[in-house]
C-alpha cells in the first residue's frame, strides 16, 4: 500500500446534545470523496479520538469502510499510551475493515527513543495493519527523533510517516529517508505545500475537512512541481491556514463546518469557538466557499 497525496484527518460531528451525528457522518464522507481526496482519517485527534466511547469508535470506523467502499484507503488513528492496547485496538481495526493505523507516538508517558522504536516495532511486528507512524509533539509531549524513524524506516509493515512539526530542517531529513515503501506526509497544512515541493508524498489535513477541493488542488500542483501555482493557491489559503490555528484543533475548523451545515459542536474539555472569533470565522468561510468553487472550475491539472 502506498499512502499519497491529499488525506483528510475527519473531524466526528456531533448532534446538539453532544450525541453522535452518523446522517452527519455520511454527509461528511461523501463531500470528501466528491472533493476528490485520496485517503481519510478516522477518529484521530481531529475526531476527537479520546472523547469516543468504543461504540462510537467502532460505529464510524465501519460505516466509513463501508460508504468508502474501497475508492480510497481508511486509516483509523490507533495510538495509545501503551503498546499492548495500541496492538489490541490494531487488531480491531483491522477486524473492521480499515486499510491502515495512524499511530501517534504514546501521549504523556514520553518514553525515549528506544522505548519508541521497541514500541513501533511490537506493533508492526504484530502485523495486524499496515501502520503510518505519527509525530506531534505539541500534542503528545514526546518529539520521534530521526534516530528512530531511521531504525523504523525499513520496517515492511511501517509504510509512512506523518510529520507534524513544521521546521525544513526535520522535512528535509525525513525526505531522505523516503522509498517506495516509505511515504512521507506533512501533518501541517501552512507548510505542506512547500514540503511537497521539495518531494514529500502528501498531506494529512485538517483544512481539507472544509476545503477538500482546493487541498486536492495544492497537492496534485505541488507533487507535479508547478511552484508558482502551488505558491498561488498557498497564498489564497493564508487566511484559512492562520484561523485553524487560532483555538486548538479542532475547535475553528468544527466552527467551519457547523457553519456548513455540518454538526453542532465538541464534547468537553473542549468548547466551541470563542465568540471574539465569530466574525472572522464568517469571513474565513466566505473566503472557502470562494476557493471550492475556484477548484471545481479548475478541474484536475
Amino acid at each position: 500500500m502506498r499512502i499519497t497525496g491529499c488525506i483528510t484527518a475527519l473531524a466526528t460531528p456531533f448532534e446538539a446534545d453532544g450525541e453522535l451525528d452518523t446522517d452527519a457522518w455520511r454527509r461528511v464522507l461523501d463531500r470528501q470523496l466528491d472533493g476528490g481526496v485520496e485517503g481519510l482519517v478516522v477518529a484521530g485527534s481531529t475526531g476527537e479520538a479520546a472523547s469516543l466511547f468504543e461504540p462510537e469508535y467502532d460505529a464510524i470506523l465501519r460505516l466509513a469502510v463501508e460508504r468508502v467502499a474501497g475508492r480510497v484507503p481508511v486509516l483509523a488513528g490507533t495510538g495509545l499510551s501503551n503498546t499492548q492496547k495500541t496492538i489490541e485496538l490494531t487488531r480491531r481495526v483491522r477486524a473492521l475493515g480499515a486499510d491502515a493505523a495512524l499511530v501517534v507516538t504514546p501521549p504523556y508517558v514520553r518514553p525515549t527513543t528506544d522505548g519508541l522504536i521497541a514500541h513501533y516495532r511490537a506493533i508492526a511486528d504484530d502485523n495486524a495493519l499496515p501502520i503510518v507512524l505519527y509525530n506531534v509533539p505539541s500534542r503528545t509531549g514526546v518529539d520521534m527523533d530521526i534516530a528512530a524513524v531511521e531504525a523504523l524506516h525499513s520496517h515492511p509493515n511501517i509504510i509512512g510517516i506523518k510529520e507534524a512539526r513544521s521546521d525544513s530542517p526535520r522535512m528535509s531529513a525525513l525526505l531522505r529517508l523516503r522509498s517506495p515503501n516509505f511515504a512521507i506526509l506533512s501533518g501541517d497544512d501552512p507548510t505542506a505545500g512547500r514540503a511537497m515541493l521539495a518531494g514529500a508524498d502528501g498531506l494529512i489535513s485538517v483544512g481539507s475537512n472544509v476545503a477538500p477541493r482546493s487541498f486536492r488542488r495544492l497537492c496534485d500542483l505541488s507533487r507535479a512541481r508547478r511552484s508558482g501555482d502551488s505558491q498561488a493557491l498557498d497564498q489564497a489559503m493564508a487566511d484559512l491556514y492562520d484561523f485553524l490555528g487560532i483555538e486548538p484543533n479542532p475547535i475553528p475548523v468544527k466552527a467551519l463546518l457547523h457553519q456548513q451545515g455540518i454538526g453542532y459542536g465538541l464534547r468537553l474539555p473542549l468548547t466551541s469557538l470563542s465568540p471574539e472569533y465569530a466574525n472572522t470565522m464568517r469571513q474565513v468561510a466566505e473566503q472557502v466557499e470562494s476557493l471550492e468553487s475556484q477548484a471545481l472550475r479548475a478541474g484536475s491539472i
